[in-house]
């Protein structure tokens, strides 16, 4: 590893049976950074996070957080390094029995081995982090997207991650939540120093919070382009890439 890199991803590969979704990509994303995933649909974007989050065990290749080789390591180390990372699922993922409090103790509960009294200290701040400190006993269904969003974005960070993973944090969204949640997200990284992972094919998003990005190639399964988001847009000599990042379509 790079004296800077807190995951590497090597020569990837995931084939699903005659479909070779990714193959051969490669990249590092830096400590305290936030780092954007960006292409077309069925570009191999979602399914390149499920396995960086070790969902899903590649045909080939090597992901590194850390030290450890995800894609390899035996059970504890697995277990050890999955505590390092937070992910948020597009849908939010929530038990809608629960209430969002309930729900973000659950990782804490299960993990930490702390007293009841220090999880639902833990819970309110992980709350109050989003802005969601009165809603605690609310359940999912009776709270707004955008505030699910925050719940899930609380439950993620629960066990204090290193890395934060989301999977298209402002789909759904009305443009102000969406911005909402964007300015969250860089709170979250200046304040906590959390890296942060972003899926996403939401170009405000990725102006407003990306400082990095590799973009997949549709139907190419190699990244097909790698920068500033801004730089992508203006100066990538790849013609599909500036149609990506400047909502063009192909006659224009």
């Amino acid at each position: 590893m790079g004296a800077n890199d807190i995951i590497r991803v090597e020569n990837l590969a995931v084939v699903y049976g005659e479909d070779h979704v990714l193959d051969g990509v490669s990249f590092t994303v830096n400590k305290g950074e936030i780092f954007i995933i960006v292409g077309g649909s069925g570009s191999g974007k979602s399914t390149l996070m499920r396995h960086m989050t070790g969902l899903e065990a590649p045909a080939g290749g090597n992901i590194f957080i850390g030290d450890t080789d995800i894609a390899a390591s035996g059970s504890k180390d697995f277990s050890a390094t999955l505590k390092r990372i937070g992910v948020l699922f597009q849908a939010g993922a929530l038990l809608g029995s629960m209430t969002v409090a309930e729900n973000v103790a659950l990782p804490i509960s299960e993990f930490s081995g702390l007293p009841a009294e220090a999880v639902a200290a833990m819970v309110q701040i992980k709350l109050s982090l989003v802005g969601l400190e009165c809603y605690g006993e609310h359940l999912p269904s009776e709270i707004s997207g955008g505030m699910k969003k925050r719940a899930g974005l609380a439950r993620a960070l629960a066990l204090n991650p290193d890395i934060l993973f989301l999977d298209e944090p402002s789909a759904g969204l009305d443009p102000v939540t969406a911005a909402e949640i964007d300015q969250l997200i860089l709170h979250i990284n200046q304040t906590l120093g959390t890296t942060i992972i972003i899926v996403t094919h939401d170009l405000d998003s990725i102006f407003a919070v990306g400082q990095r990005a590799i973009m997949l190639g549709r139907e190419s399964g190699h990244i097909i382009a790698r920068g500033a988001p801004a730089d992508l847009r203006d100066h990538d000599p790849n013609p599909e890439v500036r149609r990506f990042f400047t909502r063009k379509p192909p006659d224009t």
